[in-house]
């Protein structure tokens, strides 16, 4: 099963969010193309997390999430949405979001393009995504 892009633009540009948001951050390399979305409708920066867990085919090659480069832009007193492609356990999100806040940021908030997030576009069987070739 595959979402159709401009389905889940739509889902973008509807999308309503409760809170005021400072930064968008993106769990790379998946969440890479939805957060560009969301940074867009907010207006807002957007940066980059890169952790990893799995692998291309969704595999655990990690016991748990491993960040693979230091945080390198400030969050500290930043109210940050934090975007993920999918969320299945929710240990890479819980992971990123643990790193944001013991890196000073104010509040964290995730939205997920399919899964359990405090914002999600879908939250239904897994699928596959038009971003990936």
């Amino acid at each position: 099963m595959e979402k159709d892009f401009n389905e889940i633009q739509e889902r973008v540009r509807v999308i309503e969010f409760n809170e005021q948001f400072d930064l968008v951050i993106a769990i790379a390399n998946g969440a890479t193309i939805p957060a560009e979305l969301i940074r867009q409708k907010l207006g807002l920066e957007l940066f980059l997390l890169k952790i990893n867990l799995r692998d291309s085919n969704h595999v655990p090659v990690h016991s748990s999430p491993v960040l693979l480069q230091p945080i390198d832009f400030d969050v500290k007193s930043k109210r940050i949405l934090l975007v993920e492609d999918r969320v299945k356990t929710g240990k890479t999100v819980e992971f990123a979001k643990c790193l944001l806040l013991e890196n000073g940021a104010a509040m964290v908030k995730t939205l997920a393009v399919n899964g359990n997030a405090d914002y999600f576009l879908y939250n239904e069987t897994c699928f596959r995504f038009p971003w990936i070739l």
